[in-house]
């Protein structure tokens, strides 16, 4: 195989309008746009637009040179041997220059100000491939002409491999392929890059997320964020996605909304589902029932540590932390707790009754904001447990929405950082 060859490196603006000439010399337009078909490593240049009001495109095989000047061809031009933009392509300069695409690499959301090709030869076959988008400063000058003024400033590029426009104009393969990427983005930074995007763009992004990405997102997001992502979707895509979501974290959501609209999004959602989040949203704004969530682990007092484990293997997917393991009756009284550390290190047949700490911090649902951060403070809790009157479970207060609450103006990101460290520093785990 013959090594690939590189014969010329261009701008999207330095082509931009430059003439083109046939074989005879005759000049039968200019460059308006190029056509690119996005289903490979380096996308590749399929036609040229060489009219504004003529769609036909000339296919890329005919040029044979690029330079300053404009653009050679190696036939005599014939209007009728042009060729339509085909369904898997699009125009580069339409879709892409101007437009802001997430930096899949820097988690970011940038604007394209110029448009990198490279003309490449490989055994006897000639290609334009995309190779990168400017998004630097030095780009939107080279489009004005005046790119010497900053020509001790770096370029700043984005390879092709790591952009994601955010208008859905490529093949299947390349979707593909793009989803892909976003799986590997952490549900935070999805969650700035949407908060960064406008109104249409948000809509178009949501649909190339599949639903455990969406709500792995919006846990991440500030509420009136949530709200507005909630409103975008159509109402069954809305409903499923409430219904994964953790039961507070959806309650919180219907809560802003209209009485209609949480309603009908209610109806939708699975009755148990629905029932979870209605309970929560019984409670006032400044109580501890308004922070809990009712996604934790109660173990049956009779089981023993081998098989709390496998229920807890089945249980701890939809918890919403598996720190500590509250012990309940058969009326979901609480009798004990104990850590996850303690769990793993016991013997195998020993009774839970036996291995649970008995004196238990809790509070009540209806205690306020302050008391419930005061208690975690205090006891230098990961989670404290929501009783009623008769001490049955109604659910936990984990401390992310208690540091949340104390600190409204901090990024879920940087809560999250002191969240870790606060468990590094938890010794033994237990609510005692």
């Amino acid at each position: 195989m013959n090594d690939l060859k590189v014969l010329g490196e261009f701008y999207f603006s330095q082509l931009s309008n430059k003439p083109i000439w046939d074989a005879q010399g005759h000049r039968i337009g200019r460059l308006y746009d190029l056509a690119m078909r996005w289903d490979n490593a380096s996308p590749l240049v399929t036609g040229i637009r060489y009219a504004k009001e003529i769609p036909a495109l000339i296919p890329i095989e005919w040029v044979v040179s690029w330079d300053k000047e404009g653009l050679r061809l190696n036939i005599t031009f014939d209007p009728q041997k042009t060729c339509p933009l085909h369904d898997d392509e699009t125009f580069i300069g339409k879709w892409l220059l101007d437009k802001q695409i997430i930096d899949l690499e820097g988690s970011r959301l940038v604007r394209v100000n110029d448009i990198s090709l490279s003309w490449v030869s490989r055994e006897d076959h000639q290609y334009i491939v995309l190779v990168a988008v400017d998004i630097g400063v030095r780009g939107l000058f080279r489009r004005l002409g005046v790119e010497f003024l900053l020509s001790r400033i770096e370029n700043n590029f984005v390879g092709c491999q790591y952009i994601k426009p955010l208008e859905n104009r490529t093949s299947s393969l390349q979707l593909t392929r793009e989803k892909e990427q976003l799986r590997q983005l952490h549900p935070a930074d999805i969650a700035d890059l949407i908060e960064d995007m406008d109104y249409r763009q948000r809509a178009h992004f949501l649909e190339s997320l599949d639903s455990q990405q969406t709500i792995d997102a919006l846990v991440e997001m500030e509420l009136d964020a949530q709200v507005e992502m909630i409103t975008q979707m159509d109402e069954v895509r809305a409903s499923d996605i409430l219904e994964e979501m953790p039961a507070d974290e959806a309650a919180d959501i219907l809560s802003v909304l209209s009485t209609e609209k949480s309603e009908e999004l209610l109806r939708l959602m699975e009755s148990d589902d629905a029932e979870d989040v209605r309970e929560l949203m019984q409670y006032e704004d400044d109580t501890a029932g308004s922070l809990m969530t009712t996604e934790y682990i109660g173990l049956p007092i009779w089981l023993t540590a081998e098989q709390a484990i496998d229920e807890l293997r089945r249980l701890a997917p939809e918890a919403e932390t598996i720190y500590y393991l509250y012990v309940v009756d058969e009326q979901e009284t609480l009798e004990g707790v104990l850590s996850l550390r303690e769990l793993i290190i016991a013997s195998p047949d020993t009774p839970l009754r036996n291995l649970m700490h008995k004196k238990i911090v809790k509070i009540s649902p209806y205690d306020d904001h302050e008391k419930v951060a005061e208690i975690i403070h205090k006891y230098g809790l990961l989670a404290v447990p929501v009783v009623n009157d008769l001490d049955q479970v109604l659910g936990i207060i984990t401390v992310d929405d208690v540091l949340e609450l104390l600190m409204p103006d901090r990024p879920r990101a940087e809560i999250h950082s002191t969240l870790i460290a606060r468990r590094r520093l938890a010794k033994g785990g237990h609510n005692e």
